[in-house]
């Protein structure tokens, strides 16, 4: 079954937008038709960013989303730094978990992830080009 990373602007535009690229690879994740990884870094970055957003959500509702992640992702614990994303560093993290956890792709619309294309055996992807995977 195929590994993916997402990016946190991957569960923010599936999660408040139905119908797009994103909530789709959402829906396939939670339909068990791809193994999402993620790490502790990711998921407190999703959190983060959700209690910020300008579309507010109840934090009993980011909780249930963290708590969706955590019960239902290969979650790893990175233990070495990466440094391939120049443009902005806090993007190496997804680079992080797609490498301990084997991932097939990081999914992304970040332009510095996008920027990379791929490192070993991870490539980056859109969420319009992922999709189209399955078609």
């Amino acid at each position: 079954m195929m590994k993916i990373v997402l990016d946190t602007n991957i569960f923010i535009s599936g999660i408040f937008w139905e119908g797009n690229y994103c909530s789709q690879i959402i829906d396939s994740w939670r339909n068990g038709k791809v193994v999402l990884i993620s790490s502790p870094e990711i998921v407190q970055e999703l959190v983060v960013t959700l209690r910020d957003f300008k579309i507010k959500m109840s934090e009993e509702m980011i909780n249930q989303w963290r708590d969706m992640i955590i019960e239902n992702s290969k979650m790893v614990i990175p233990e070495f730094k990466l440094d391939i994303v120049k443009d902005d560093l806090s993007d190496n993290k997804f680079f992080e978990a797609a490498v301990v956890g084997e991932a097939d792709y990081i999914v992304s619309q970040d332009k510095h992830l996008l920027k990379v294309k791929e490192y070993g055996e991870v490539k980056v992807i859109n969420p319009e080009d992922f999709v189209k995977l399955f078609d």
